[in-house]
């Protein structure tokens, strides 16, 4: 465990130097890996942790589109994917990916299958932390903890691939075997993550919530669609709009950011753009500060994780969501996107 200076403040951090591959694969030989769901995170760990050389077999319901696309994937049925209850059965791992709706409703059959000795890993806090309102509390005599990829489950075996890696949190919430963490750490290394660093399930959720309702999606697509229409509604074409409020800043502006820092980019743009820039920031911040502290409050009080079972529990559900999501798509902004995005060079 290395300990790294973040702004000022020491945190624990597992590199792949201290953690290898080979020392994941050491740790993982005689475990059996049930991947159980295959939506979401479920197929980027699945491959990435099978490409790593553990013995990974996922757990999904048969004939659903999930299951067709682990056999697309090369997973096979009987040998590495097999119906839910099987692959819990013969998991000494229990990776539980199923959306936390589904975690829900199928923890009374994952309980059964939590014999003393197994592990118990998710992927987010939600569970565990808001266990008065999901009803899953593991056993006292198996290991849980979570890895948490920060990103998408697409974005995490795309960068595998790249042979780069999706940075991890890591926690363990309970240690029967006295092995959870050599566990914990080894399935952080095996599913492709870059370096892992140290929460607990309670932090992860909290800030796992309040990041994707805020600047990871849902203030981002707030500030876009604000900036887009005040560009409209001020005699600038879509194409114009949409370019200066989105494809500048993903395109050009964020890998910057990515790769250097806030300040190198500032460095390197225009005066003008570096003097409106400073002048504003603190601005947007002192108009937004409020509202991250009401929707925090909210994710701290257990209101995000209800309205979230609530929502997704309901039968309707997926119908509701395609409107919701058809309500962006063909908005102008991502009409005029699309179209944008098919002028890319590389797209030709």
């Amino acid at each position: 465990m290395a300990k790294l200076n973040f702004g000022g403040v020491e945190e624990n951090v597992v590199t792949r130097e201290e953690f290898p591959l080979k020392k994941a694969q050491e740790v993982l030989k005689d475990e059996v890996v049930a991947v159980i769901g295959y939506g979401v995170q479920g197929p980027g760990q699945a491959l990435n942790q099978k490409d790593n050389g553990i013995n990974v077999i996922v757990g999904q319901r048969k004939n659903s589109k999930s299951w067709d696309k682990a056999v697309a994937d090369g997973f096979v049925p009987g040998e590495t994917l097999f119906e839910i209850e099987e692959a819990l059965e013969k998991g000494t791992i229990i990776c539980y990916l199923l959306s936390d709706a589904a975690q829900i409703e199928y923890w009374p059959k994952v309980k059964q299958h939590l014999t003393p000795g197994k592990a118990l890993y998710f992927s987010h806090g939600f569970g565990i932390t808001f266990n008065e309102r999901t009803g899953i509390v593991p056993p006292a005599d198996v290991d849980v903890f979570l890895v948490a990829p920060k990103g998408s489950g697409t974005s995490l075996r795309r960068m595998f691939l790249q042979d780069r890696g999706l940075n991890s949190s890591f926690a363990v919430y309970q240690d029967a075997t006295g092995k959870a963490r050599e566990r914990v750490t080894a399935l952080g290394i095996a599913i492709g993550s870059g370096y892992l660093f140290e929460t607990d399930f309670k932090k992860e959720v909290y800030s796992d919530l309040a990041g994707e309702r805020g600047t990871l999606m849902g203030a981002v697509q707030g500030i876009f669609a604000a900036q887009y229409d005040v560009l409209r509604k001020n005699g600038h074409s879509p194409s114009e709009a949409f370019n200066e409020t989105v494809e500048e800043l993903t395109q050009s502006l964020m890998p910057l950011v990515a790769e250097n820092g806030m300040d190198w980019m500032y460095a390197n743009c225009s005066t003008t753009a570096q003097r409106g820039a400073l002048d504003w920031w603190k601005r947007f911040r002192d108009a937004t500060s409020p509202l991250f502290e009401e929707l925090y409050d909210n994710v701290a009080k257990g209101n995000e994780a209800q309205r979230s079972i609530d929502s997704n529990s309901k039968s309707d559900y997926r119908e509701k969501l395609e409107a919701e999501l058809a309500e962006l798509r063909e908005s102008e902004m991502w009409q005029a996107g699309k179209t944008v995005r098919s002028l890319r060079p590389e797209n030709n």
